[in-house]
């Protein structure tokens, strides 16, 4: 196994691990539509942050790093829409 191959394979994973496990968070405010407990303040500095990780990749061209960070701010900024929208 080559040194990049590892290295990109430990990206994928760490992609994989960090953006499933916000899913079930997601999963569970669209079935419910209750965001009673998300923090406005904590999501809008999250969904900035994590934009912030896509522009990062972006410029690196890290695949993996663009790939978690645009489907986790996706999930983040409809949460926030809902959280603006029935909260």
């Amino acid at each position: 196994m080559s040194g990049l191959f590892a290295t990109e394979s430990i990206g994928y994973l760490a992609a994989i691990l960090t953006t499933c496990s916000f899913v079930p968070q997601a999963w569970h405010t669209f079935r419910t539509r209750d965001v009673s407990g998300i923090s406005l303040g904590m999501y809008s500095v999250f969904a900035l942050g994590v934009a912030l990780w896509l522009a990062y990749g972006l410029l690196l061209a890290a695949w993996p790093i663009v790939a978690a960070n645009a489907i986790t701010l996706a999930l983040a900024l409809a949460i926030l829409g809902m959280k603006l929208r029935y909260g």
